[in-house]
């Protein structure tokens, strides 16, 4: 990645002195960049290009291409892959139509090459990109119109239009950018690859992408989850609607999943999506500016009383809360100005204002504590000077880190303000509405950093642990015998499996033996149709509810079978099952499920439920695993959630059994890849606790997400639980091993503090003392798919003490993992350090991992001893004289 983004040597591939061609633009524009590197054209039909020298194919260079820019015609495609491969090429940039289509006579001969070509190490941005910028660097490797400024935000984008289209009005804003990649087909750098690159870049500060699809959910969720937690993530999905997600798909040839789990994954991986360009393009104005995101109240200073309630009428539409002013805040207000202003937020200081009525307010709003922001709108009127108040939000901005977004309304009298303020990076808006929306998107990213950090861990059971292995075993009999569907009873049958409470039912073949199971469960009850590939029983007359005695039991049997034999001949009926009538004064109906996305795999659904469900249609997705948090969240989005509180003389319902439910649910999600669908509708909840009703399962035996490892159907890595193992001291003290978790943060703080100078020493190389917060959030909020911790702590359950960590982070090559080993001072020399490698070194194996390595400071024998019992090569390491490289073969050793 390195050799695409920083290269020293650049290749162009169909450069030509046309300047209006893709390959002469390119080499136009790298030039034009002042690009410090060797730039190399490439064209067997000119001896000399651009004042450069030009050479017939990339093996005839005189040294090797970082990167080679592709814009020849599309049959020269293989013939340019294979000579980039033997020339050692690192990547190529397939621009624009370099690829061709997809159904020309040679795409299939293309595409081999394309495969070969991966195969062979060579990486691939595109086909049809715009190409890479990278302003800092004088690198502008684009067919691009625009000058491109340095900046500090990152604009990752699927679409060439849309991306020239944000450079092209950024440029008229002096907006910046530290990297620009046009991502095109993705057909083998895609997302993951490039937020991996932009999130470890110092030169960016935060990220926006358009997005039309993607191909790994596990990758890209990965990569996301690691940029969001560092920096604020932007996104705009195409393909809201059906028509959309077609049209996204044709386009860029990438897989669309529905739009609601794309939602649940933004939002669990703590970054924001906007509606449209004009949204994306506004959120890129603020991050662009000095400011980090903040919660939602604000302030909204103005001159007009129009443009302020406009202002606020957008915050209560986008989710702000306009802040309550403190008490001294308001009666700052009133002596400063005299009375003459709105006495409530917004501060509207009328149309006469003097500028310094705008210093005054906006210092005293940004001193509030309870503002989180202010938005100043500033109109033209004759006695408040829009430069002179421009200077004034300077000044004050200076004074403050809280967020202060400038939005000048008018045209001729702020031209002069507008560069000042955009070149002190200030947001700088012409309408209320995007300033507003701007705010609200930021503030929406600090929102879900709570999200982001949920990392739900083990559940504790006792005695109700799930009985997963009998739930399998319902699984794979349906599918061994050609079914892809769970009769009423297998349903509830899993659910029960995994301790979820529901009705108990049974099935009756004939009348006589429905009224003996409706006397042993109890009048009234339930009668349902038992029919295969029957899914909306009472859709087609097959339910009969509140029968109370044996006669309209047996009439109930009788309808049901002869009005199913009329509707629905083609279904073999098979008797009715019978269930006691769920009666409950104060219930809820909910609907609850797991849906496999595409995409990302399985997804919970919650919502109202009952017949009416589809009419309503009032439900949230989120994606498992769940915590109890996570749970409350997805409720909280919901319209029903509402009613589940104490309301017009109703009981509140049990919210710990509901919370409960969705945590099952989610484990259930997480153990079943087979599992298509799941449905209970409905879920009858009430004061004394939950019970499912009714509910149906559908099957596969093709897994949506095809990666490797035990939860490959799933797009978030859930807490390996099953990596949990210890042991009993001879003291009687107990020392468990499991994997780090986010609220072992204080923790782990504690256990660096508290080693001695040369342990710090020796496990980070340098004078460290204690972990920076960002150390900190990166060594305890892991995503288990890329990296694992396992930590020893002493007596858990009661006072719980670190006593050592050992960790590995997987390569970029998926097949090799760094690893890094800390024990306390007291517990070395006690085994402790040699189980705790021997637990990472089995994970890792577990994991497909094949070599292990890693750096021991040379004069550290202990630990070096500890490498040589446990099989590792010790030898030099090439980079660092004062270190070890230690390597483990982990296919060898096991």
């Amino acid at each position: 990645m390195q050799s695409l983004f920083e290269p020293a040597v650049v290749a162009v591939v169909g450069a030509s002195d046309t300047p209006d061609t893709v390959g002469g633009a390119v080499l136009r524009r790298m030039q034009a960049a002042g690009f410090a590197g060797a730039l190399y054209p490439v064209n067997p039909r000119h001896a000399e290009v651009a004042g450069l020298p030009c050479f017939p194919s990339l093996l005839a260079l005189p040294g090797r291409p970082d990167v080679a820019f592709v814009a020849s015609p599309a049959a020269t495609l293989p013939a340019v892959l294979r000579d980039a491969v033997e020339a050692r090429c690192k990547a190529v940039v397939l621009l624009g139509t370099a690829a061709g289509s997809q159904d020309d006579n040679t795409a299939a001969l293309r595409e081999d090459a394309l495969a070969s070509a991966r195969h062979a190490g060579l990486r691939i941005l595109g086909p049809n990109t715009l190409g890479v910028i990278r302003p800092r660097h004088r690198f502008n490797g684009s067919f691009t119109a625009t000058d491109v400024k340095a900046g500090t935000t990152a604009l990752l984008a699927q679409s060439g239009g849309l991306t020239s289209a944000m450079l092209d009005r950024g440029a008229a804003e002096g907006l910046g950018f530290s990297c620009v990649v046009s991502l095109g087909n993705q057909t083998d750098l895609d997302f993951a690859d490039v937020l991996d690159f932009v999130t470890h870049d110092p030169a960016t500060e935060s990220v926006v992408m358009y997005i039309e699809g993607i191909r790994s959910a596990r990758r890209f969720v990965s990569a996301l989850r690691a940029a969001a937690r560092i920096k604020p993530v932007i996104v705009l999905k195409s393909g809201r609607e059906t028509a959309g997600s077609r049209a996204a798909s044709t386009h860029t040839g990438a897989i669309t999943g529905p739009d609601e789990a794309f939602d649940a994954a933004l939002r669990r991986c703590g970054a924001v999506r906007v509606d449209d360009f004009l949204q994306l393009y506004a959120a890129t104005k603020y991050l662009a500016s000095r400011y980090r995101p903040v919660a939602r109240n604000v302030a909204i200073v103005t001159n007009g009383g129009g443009p302020g309630v406009m202002a606020a009428d957008r915050a209560g539409r986008v989710g702000l809360t306009l802040a309550t002013l403190s008490p001294a805040t308001m009666d700052r207000l009133e002596r400063e100005l005299s009375g003459r202003w709105s006495r409530d937020n917004p501060v509207d200081l009328m149309e006469d204002a003097r500028p310094a009525a705008f210093a005054q307010a906006l210092d005293a709003c940004l001193t509030d504590p309870a503002v989180d922001g202010v938005i100043a709108i500033v109109t033209p009127q004759v006695m408040t000077d829009p430069s002179a108040v421009a200077d004034l939000i300077l000044a004050a901005a200076g004074r403050t880190t809280k967020p202060l977004i400038a939005c000048l309304l008018g045209d001729t009298s702020i031209r002069a303000a507008l560069p000042r303020l955009q070149a002190a990076r200030i947001p700088t808006f012409r309408a209320p509405e995007p300033a507003v929306e701007a705010f609200a998107d930021i503030a929406r990213f600090y929102e879900n950093q709570r999200l982001l950090m949920q990392v739900p861990g083990p559940r504790s059971h006792e005695e109700r642990e799930p009985d997963v292995e009998g739930a399998r075993a319902i699984v794979t009999e349906a599918l061994a015998t050609g079914r892809d569907s769970l009769s009423p009873m297998e349903t509830k049958a899993l659910l029960g499996a995994f301790r979820i409470p529901v009705s108990p039912s049974a099935v009756a073949r004939t009348p006589s033996e429905a009224i003996v199971l409706a006397q042993q469960f109890g009048f009234p009850v339930v009668l349902k149709a038992n029919a295969r590939g029957l899914e909306h029983k009472s859709d087609v007359g097959g339910v009969r509810l509140d029968l109370r005695n044996a006669t309209e039991v047996r009439e109930a049997m009788l309808t049901i079978e002869r009005d199913l034999q009329a509707s629905r001949p083609d279904l073999g009926v098979d008797g009715a099952t019978v269930e006691p009538m769920v009666v409950k004064a104060h219930g809820r109906e909910l609907i609850l499920g797991v849906l496999r996305d595409p995409v990302f795999g399985p997804v919970i659904s919650f919502g109202a439920g009952g017949r009416a469900v589809e009419v309503f249609r009032d439900h949230a997705v989120a994606l498992p695993p769940l915590n109890a948090e996570l749970a409350r969240a997805l409720i909280s989005r919901t319209q029903v959630g509402v009613t589940l509180s104490a309301w017009r003389g109703w009981p509140a319902a049990d919210a710990t059994a509901l919370e409960d439910v969705l945590l099952r649910l989610s484990e259930l999600a997480c153990a079943l890849p087979e599992l298509e669908v799941l449905e209970i509708n409905p879920l009858i909840i009430d004061e004394a606790g939950a019970i499912a009703v009714d509910a149906r399962a559908v099957l596969s035996k093709v897994s949506a997400i095809s990666e490797t490892g035990r939860y490959g159907h799933m797009a978030i890595m859930p807490y390996p639980t099953e990596l949990t193992t210890g042991w009993t001291l001879a003291d009687g003290r107990h020392v468990t091993v499991r994997a780090i978790r986010p609220e072992d943060a204080a923790m782990e703080q504690a256990f660096v503090r508290a080693l001695s100078d040369e342990s710090r020493y020796f496990r980070f190389a340098n004078a460290l003392h204690e972990l920076s917060e960002s150390l900190l959030v990166r060594f305890t909020q892991i995503d288990y798919d890329r990296e694992l911790a396992l930590v020893a702590v002493v007596d858990e359950d009661n006072a719980p003490e670190q006593i050592g960590v050992a960790r590995y982070v997987i390569d970029a090559d998926g097949i090799t993992c760094e690893f890094a080993i800390a024990l306390a001072d007291a517990w070395q020399g006690q085994g402790i350090g040699r189980r705790l490698l021997t637990r990472l070194t089995e994970a890792a194996r577990a994991r497909g991992l094949r070599t292990m390595v890693g750096q021991v400071l040379s004069h550290n024998s202990r630990m070096l001893g500890l490498m040589n019992a446990m099989g590792f090569t010790v030898g030099p390491d090439p980079d660092e004289a004062t270190m070890r490289r230690v390597v483990l073969d982990l296919a060898r050793v096991a």
